[in-house]
C-alpha cells in the first residue's frame, strides 16, 4: 500500500519520560510521533489534533490505557488503540480486543522491529478505514447524482441500474407513485420486489405516513388474520389484551403485502371486504374500524392458474391487479451487473471494516454469464461471501462460489430428458439429484456457510483466532459472520490468546470498530 505514513499522527503516551524517549529515537524518522505524559494530556491533544493511532501504558496514574482508549473512541471513533503493558495479568486487555477497544497489545519490554511492523500495519488500517468512508461517500453521492439525473425529484432509494428493463419499471412506479391506486408487484423470488414497494410508498403523498410490511408466506393461517386485522382481549387462548392490526397500524401510509398467493381462503374474504368497504372488525369484536390505507402486494406465483384451480378469488384478483408492475429477473437486465456489484461491494465493505476494491473485469465477466435463478438476492450472497474470501483483496474469479446449483460453471446446464439407449440391455444413465429440500440456492449456501462455522469454532474449543484461520479469515469477519448468523452465544466469555497470530499476544485482526 503506498501512501505517506507521515501523514497519519501516532500519540504515544506513558507516564515515564524514558520510555516517551526511546519511541521519539526508534520511531521518529519513519513516523510523526506525538507523545504525552498521561492520560489527561493525551486527551488534550486529541482536542486539538487528529492522530491516527494511539499507544498508551496501562498502568499509568488516574487514568489506565484501557480507560483512555475508551475516551479516544468517543472522540475520535477511527483512532486504532494498542496498548504497552510490563504486566502478565492481562484479562482486562483481552476483554478489551475482544469488544473492538483496544486493537492489540505489546509487551515491555518491546521489541523496535516488532513494534515497528504493529505500528506500519495499524495506521495502514486507520488508511483503509477513510479511505472506505470517503468512497462510500463518493458512491452515495454519485448514485444520487445518477437517480437526479434519470428521475428528476423522484427517491429510488437502493434501486441500483439503469438498464432498458429496470427503466420499464421505474417508469411505472412514476406514474402510480402519486395515485392511491392498488399495485400488484409480480416477478420471481429475489427481484427487489419490496425495494419497488417502499419505492412507491416514499414517492407518494402519503412518505410521512407509516409503510407497513407483511409476511403472507411467513405466518400461520390461523395467525395471519389477527396480524392483519388484530384482535380483542379475550378472542382466542393467549389474547391476554387488545391488539391492533397492521391495516391500523398503516392508517394514513401504505400496507404491503408479500407473498399474496399465500393468503388462506378465508383470509382473503375478509381482506377483499376490507378493500372494498375500507372497513373492518377485529378478531373477536363487534366494532366496525375505518382506515385510509393504499395496498400494494406482490407475489411470485400465477394467480391465473391458482384462480383456474380455485386457490385464489377472482374477486380479490381483480382488486389487487388494478396496475400491475412486472419485476424483470437480474439474467434479463445484465447490464445493470456491474453496477450492482459495486454497490453490494461498498456495501459489505462498511460492514465488515474491509477495502472496497472492486471486481476484477474477469469476476465481472464470470457473473455475467451465470443464469442467476435467485436473482440479485443471490447476486448480494454471492459478493458478500467472495469479500470474505478475498480478505481485502480485489475480488477474483477464484473468490466466486456458485453453489452446488451452478455443478462447478459459471451457467447451469439445462437438465436433458432421459433417452432411451440403442443399445440393448443398456440402463438409461441417471439425471444429476437435485436438492429437494424446498430452499434457494442462497438459502442453501447460508445454511453450509453457518455449520462450517460452528464446527470450526467448536473444534477450536471457542480460540476465535484459531477458528478464523482454520475458515481461512480473520477474526473481525469472523465477528461479523457469528453475529450475522446469530451465532454469539459460542462466544466465550472471554477469549485467550494462545491461538493467536505468532509473534506475541494479540495478533491477527480485531474485532469490528
Amino acid at each position: 500500500m503506498s501512501f505517506d505514513v507521515k501523514r497519519y499522527p501516532i500519540l504515544v503516551v506513558d507516564d515515564e519520560q524514558d520510555n516517551l524517549d526511546a519511541f521519539r529515537f526508534n520511531f521518529r524518522k519513519t513516523f510523526d510521533i506525538v507523545t504525552a505524559s498521561g492520560g489527561a494530556e493525551a486527551l488534550g491533544v486529541l482536542q486539538d489534533r487528529e492522530v491516527a493511532v494511539v499507544v498508551t501504558d496501562q498502568r499509568m496514574p488516574r487514568m489506565t490505557g484501557v480507560e483512555l482508549l475508551r475516551e479516544v473512541r468517543v472522540r475520535q471513533p477511527d483512532a486504532v488503540g494498542i496498548i504497552l503493558t510490563a504486566f502478565t495479568d492481562v484479562d482486562v486487555l483481552i476483554e478489551a480486543i475482544n469488544l473492538g477497544q483496544v486493537y492489540r497489545y505489546i509487551t515491555k519490554p518491546w521489541d523496535a522491529k516488532e513494534v515497528r511492523g504493529v505500528l506500519q500495519y495499524a495506521i495502514e488500517r486507520f488508511h483503509l478505514q477513510r479511505e472506505n468512508k470517503r468512497l462510500a461517500a463518493q458512491l452515495a453521492e454519485y448514485t444520487g447524482y445518477l437517480n437526479h439525473q434519470l428521475h428528476g425529484e423522484f427517491d429510488f432509494g437502493n434501486i441500483i441500474g439503469d438498464s432498458a428493463p429496470l427503466r420499464d419499471v421505474l417508469e411505472k412506479v412514476e406514474q402510480v407513485a402519486p395515485t392511491n391506486s392498488t399495485v400488484l408487484l409480480r416477478g420471481e423470488t429475489g427481484t427487489g420486489k419490496e425495494l419497488v414497494a417502499h419505492a412507491i410508498h416514499i414517492n407518494s403523498p402519503r412518505e410521512e405516513k407509516p409503510f407497513v410490511r407483511v409476511n403472507c408466506a411467513a405466518l400461520a393461517p390461523g395467525v395471519l388474520e389477527s396480524e392483519l386485522f388484530g384482535h380483542e382481549r379475550g378472542s382466542f387462548t393467549g389474547a391476554i389484551a387488545r391488539r391492533p392490526g397492521r391495516f391500523e397500524l398503516a392508517d394514513g401510509g401504505t400496507l404491503f403485502l408479500d407473498e399474496i398467493g399465500d393468503l388462506p381462503m378465508e383470509v382473503q374474504i375478509k381482506l377483499l371486504r376490507t378493500l372494498q368497504e375500507r372497513e373492518f372488525e377485529r378478531v373477536g369484536g363487534a366494532e366496525t374500524i375505518k382506515v385510509d390505507v393504499r395496498l400494494i402486494s406482490a407475489t411470485n406465483r400465477n394467480l391465473e392458474k391458482m384462480i383456474e384451480d380455485g386457490e385464489f378469488r377472482e374477486d380479490l384478483y381483480y382488486r389487487l391487479n388494478v396496475f400491475p408492475i412486472n419485476l424483470p429477473p437480474l439474467r434479463d437486465r445484465l447490464d445493470d451487473l456491474g453496477a450492482l456489484v459495486g454497490h453490494f461491494i461498498a456495501k459489505f465493505a462498511r460492514q465488515m471494516g474491509a477495502s472496497a476494491a472492486p471486481a476484477s473485469a474477469e469476476a465481472v465477466g464470470k457473473l455475467r454469464e451465470y443464469n442467476w435463478p435467485g436473482n440479485v438476492r443471490e447476486l448480494e450472497n454471492i459478493i458478500e461471501r467472495a469479500m470474505i474470501l478475498a480478505r481485502g483483496a480485489p475480488l477474483a474469479v477464484q473468490h466466486l462460489d456458485f453453489g452446488r446449483r451452478a455443478g462447478g460453471h459459471a451457467t447451469p446446464a439445462p437438465i436433458a430428458a432421459v433417452q432411451p439407449s440403442s443399445q440393448p440391455g443398456a440402463t438409461p444413465a441417471a439425471a444429476p439429484a437435485l436438492a429437494d429440500d424446498g430452499k434457494s440456492l442462497a438459502e442453501r449456501l447460508l445454511d453450509s456457510e453457518r455449520k462450517e462455522i460452528v464446527a470450526a469454532v467448536e473444534k477450536s474449543r471457542g480460540n476465535i483466532a484459531s477458528a478464523a484461520r482454520t475458515l481461512g479469515i480473520n477474526r473481525s469477519t469472523l465477528y461479523y459472520r457469528l453475529r450475522k448468523h446469530g451465532l454469539e452465544h459460542l462466544l466465550p466469555t472471554k477469549i485467550g490468546v494462545g491461538g493467536d497470530e505468532p509473534g506475541g499476544p494479540g495478533g491477527g485482526e480485531p474485532a469490528p470498530t
